[in-house]
């Protein structure tokens, strides 16, 4: 029992003093990375600024793709200081050339290049290298594989920014932000209202209705006539005749009845007997 617990504490040792020696080999390793990486970040800083300031970074970027800019941009370091294994991403030279233009016409010259600072993870290794122009101040910050290769995949000179600059900017983007929010609001305002007109244009700009027909009056009612009585007592004959005769028709003598008045037979029944 003794034994194999001897055994088993000096495996556990071993393993210790291993591991041991990995992390320290590993940190070694790690630490001569970041300090490649901070060299080439700061012989990239000086050749970019060299390069921006023969005026050719136009023709450059006019006429060279990203693959030919990464291209050109390692052969001319490889030139400059004797390092034939740097390598770059030609989107990052693109980038740095172009930041760098604009950055360099508003601060001017750079002047003096700071002390690179390094963040480091797993994939990348970050250099922030500080640099002070004629009239404003920047940072230059590039990015490194983490990996034997350190190659560069961006590079971009970022101005630094005084706190009345950013509040400013801060200012006006609120101001731009509100400004929107409001127009928009006001042209839907405008678009609702314009629902009440469009109805009106319809029927002012669409055929036009035709008007009614009015019916014709009913034609007034015909006055009824009046059949005036004949006044019998200017015509004793003509009664005395007609008196007669209607006896004579119902076999009856005069004297059974009295004619008042004498009016005109609307049909012809006379005539048919």
């Amino acid at each position: 029992m003794k034994k194999f617990a001897r055994v088993l504490l000096m495996l556990t040792c071993v393993f210790v003093l291993t591991a041991c020696s990995s992390t320290e080999i590993s940190s070694e390793f790690q630490q001569s990375k970041e300090s490649s990486a901070k060299s080439r970040a700061d012989q990239v800083v000086q050749l970019m600024a060299a390069l921006v300031s023969t005026d050719n970074v136009d023709e450059m970027l006019a006429n060279y793709s990203n693959v030919e800019l990464g291209d050109l941009f390692a052969s001319t370091y490889a030139q400059y200081y004797g390092d034939g294994s740097f390598t770059c991403d030609g989107k990052a030279v693109n980038g740095a050339l172009t930041s760098f233009r604009t950055g360099i016409d508003t601060m001017g010259s750079i002047t003096d290049f700071g002390e690179s600072t390094s963040v480091v993870d797993d994939d990348t290794i970050v250099i922030m290298i500080p640099v002070t122009g004629e009239n404003k101040n920047a940072s230059v910050e590039l990015i490194f594989t983490n990996d034997i290769y350190l190659k560069m995949t961006s590079c971009t000179l970022n101005l630094d920014e005084t706190k009345g600059e950013l509040m400013t900017k801060a200012a006006l983007n609120t101001l731009l932000g509100m400004g929107t929010v409001f127009l928009v609001l006001i042209l839907i305002s405008i678009i609702i209202s314009g629902f009440g007109v469009i109805p009106k244009l319809q029927a002012s700009l669409g055929p036009k209705k035709a008007e009614p027909v009015p019916e014709p009056a009913a034609p007034a009612p015909a006055a009824p006539v009046v059949e005036e009585e004949e006044e019998l007592s200017d015509d004793l004959e003509l009664v005395a005749v007609i008196a007669a005769a209607i006896a004579s028709y119902e076999g009856t003598s005069v004297e059974g009845f009295q004619v008042r008045s004498i009016k005109r037979a609307n049909t012809n029944k006379w005539r048919k007997k």
